[in-house]
């Protein structure tokens, strides 16, 4: 007999796919092959097109526009995926946005509107997306946002996003205590660098990739495919005593203060 899935049964929203190189895909793949049914929201057309296949090679039929920049846009996805399913279990929320000509120089010279924009997108969004699927959570379930140690630790060319990020791992820690009440539980997944579009926006990410999987312990930054087994083990029950956590997936480089002179 074949052991039963890890979500079979299970159905949630995949939010911020950008390619098949997005940690978020990497999750949504992970689940799917897990038994999930996924639906996946995108910023705009383009996107949409993109990801269309993506969502066809899992069996996935639900797609939904949804530029978490505009004022209710986040509730008008919600009430949509609600017209297809009225209940769901996990919530993959990975949107994140800054000006990239401000992810260099000095954070000091950071703009008014850049900071709102990139703290609106990076971390508020998440905070507005948990709120919007409480009510289809009457089970309990499982959100989970994606954080880098820029939150941390000064990163170079981080800048203005690694203060969003921050704020958005404090919001991972508030949104756990609110929500644990009704079993909902709220977790952060960083991921060392990936070769991600993403990560593409961020300047000298050659040296950042190589220093990181330099120094890391295990000597090497991570994969996608144990990204998303690490994403798929915080929305499946197997971390169901699991909340208000930034779960590090870096080959231990968060660990690292000062490496040894070998490495």
């Amino acid at each position: 007999m074949q052991p039963a899935k890890l979500l079979a049964g299970k159905r949630g929203l995949v939010m911020g796919v950008a390619n098949d190189k997005s940690i978020a895909w990497g999750i949504a793949a992970a689940a799917a092959a897990q038994g999930a049914e996924i639906a996946f929201s995108y910023q705009m057309e383009g996107f949409g097109k993109r990801l269309k296949p993506l969502a066809d090679s899992i069996g996935s039929d639900i797609l939904i526009e949804c530029d978490v920049a505009a004022e209710g846009a986040v509730q008008n996805c919600f009430d949509d995926l609600a017209q297809h399913w009225p209940q769901i279990d996990f919530v993959v929320h990975a949107l994140a946005y800054s000006d990239k000509a401000e992810l260099k120089g000095a954070y000091l010279d950071t703009s008014r509107d850049n900071f709102t924009n990139t703290m609106m997108v990076s971390a508020y969004s998440f905070t507005e997306v948990a709120r919007a699927a409480r009510p289809m959570m009457a089970d309990g379930g499982a959100l989970l946002t994606l954080s880098y140690i820029g939150a941390q630790r000064i990163t170079p060319n981080y800048n203005v996003m690694g203060v969003a990020k921050a704020a958005l791992e404090a919001s991972v820690r508030y949104l756990a205590v609110d929500l644990g009440g009704e079993n909902i539980r709220v977790n952060g997944l960083s991921a060392g660098p990936m070769r991600t579009l993403a990560g593409a926006a961020i300047g000298g990410a050659r040296h950042i990739f190589r220093h990181s999987e330099t120094h890391a312990p295990l000597r090497r930054n991570p994969g996608l495919d144990e990204v998303g087994r690490s994403g798929l083990y915080l929305i499946s029950d197997l971390s169901s005593g699991v909340t208000g956590e930034v779960h590090f997936v870096d080959g231990g480089f968060n660990t690292t203060a000062i490496p040894f002179e070998d490495s």
